[in-house]
């Protein structure tokens, strides 16, 4: 009897199309090939450190001059950048850093969402700062939610509803956009509208997996039986 084959880690293809997913994936094959070779995919992954650790100095000097959020976008932009090339350099040079990668780039990934909201709790003043905790919470359990699911399903899944971290990261470039010309009161009435949303869009996802998983179990039964 021949051996069951093994699954294969499948952690470096997402699953699921985003509203800009087409543009982006034209643009990543175009430009993969013209990463300098002397920038490694590890450079790329690492790099998200050093954005996030100046949007958390950018927004601080945003207290005083709000125009420093145009240095909060422009790192938004790069680590947007940087995330696009470092698993298709790694493809494309044959690096072999998938599992290192996945864990890597999304641990990385959640150390920048987190970067962008302590810095939103600097210029949001302190009656608004425990919504911080909750928008957090239900970003948090989006990403938790795509690494149970993958476990449980072997295909890893963060785009939802067409919305996915390319149209996140737009979204707080918007923000920042906003509050440039419009000032911080705009933040803070636009707070509770975000959290409403984000916790409906969670229960709909949660309701949506669960639901899929337990008709993977149900066929597997029927199969077995």
């Amino acid at each position: 009897m021949s051996e069951e084959k093994k699954e294969q880690f499948a952690g470096d293809k997402k699953v699921g199309t985003s509203l800009l997913n087409f543009w982006e994936k034209k643009f990543i094959e175009k430009y993969t090939p013209k990463i300098p070779k002397f920038i490694e995919t590890y450079h790329l992954t690492y790099s998200t450190i050093l954005w996030s650790g100046l949007i958390i100095l950018f927004s601080w000097l945003a207290q005083n001059n709000i125009h420093w959020l145009w240095g909060v976008s422009i790192c938004i932009f790069l680590q947007w950048l940087t995330d696009c090339f470092d698993g298709s350099v790694g493809r494309y040079r044959n690096t072999g850093l998938i599992k290192w990668g996945y864990y890597m780039d999304h641990f990385l990934d959640y150390i920048f969402l987190c970067s962008i909201l302590i810095g939103y709790s600097i210029l949001l003043p302190d009656n608004f700062k425990f919504l911080q905790f909750f928008i957090l919470a239900f970003f948090g359990a989006f990403m938790v939610n795509a690494y149970l699911s993958f476990a449980a399903t072997n295909k890893f899944k963060i785009t939802y509803l067409k919305i996915g971290p390319t149209e996140i990261r737009l979204l707080f470039i918007i923000i920042n956009t906003l509050l440039i010309f419009f000032g911080k009161t705009y933040l803070k009435w636009s707070l509770p509208y975000v959290l409403t949303f984000s916790l409906l869009s969670l229960v709909y996802v949660v309701y949506k997996t669960q639901k899929e998983l337990w008709e993977v179990d149900m066929k597997n039964k029927n199969n077995i039986q």
